[in-house]
């Protein structure tokens, strides 16, 4: 299976996800090659993974998108902003995982994900699993953009 096939599986389980459990309509970009380890956002969520291939799935968002994402889904019960978007975006990209990994099992690849490791911080950075080429995917939300990446060997 090559990386598009890949990439469609990550755009309908994103839009999915995000559409669903926090009301907001991503809008997928092209996809590209990322060519360094800088995250393109503030708070990163990176998952392991094994099985058919051995690999990665990241996804990153700027303060703003991730506010916003964590407004759609807990409305205004934030208690601790910093906790609230820790969990919030570890468990967006587990289900955002989760999907496209049960959609790619349709698809014959089968894949297991780890729990996801969080990452905060200004121009932090995402080490994938493997020197396989990093695709990104870009999307676009009202509050701004954020990002899916993955890598597979």
């Amino acid at each position: 299976m090559d990386n598009a096939a890949v990439a469609k599986r990550f755009v309908s389980a994103t839009v999915n996800v995000l559409s669903t459990m926090a009301n907001i309509k991503p809008v997928a970009g092209k996809p590209f090659v990322k060519t360094n380890m800088v995250a393109l956002g503030d708070v990163s969520a990176i998952i392991g993974i094994t099985g058919d291939k051995r690999g990665s799935i990241a996804v990153t968002f700027p303060k703003a998108s991730a506010i916003a994402v964590v407004r759609g889904m807990l409305g205004d019960d934030i208690r601790d902003i910093i906790q609230d978007t820790r969990d919030t975006v570890g468990e967006v990209t587990n289900m955002i995982s989760g999907q496209a990994r049960a959609k790619l099992a349709e698809d014959g690849l089968s894949l297991q994900g780890a729990t996801p490791s969080i990452v905060f911080g200004d121009r932090h950075t995402v080490t994938h699993l493997t020197d396989a080429p990093v695709v990104a995917i870009p999307f676009a939300i009202d509050a701004g953009e954020f990002i899916v990446e993955f890598c597979f060997e």
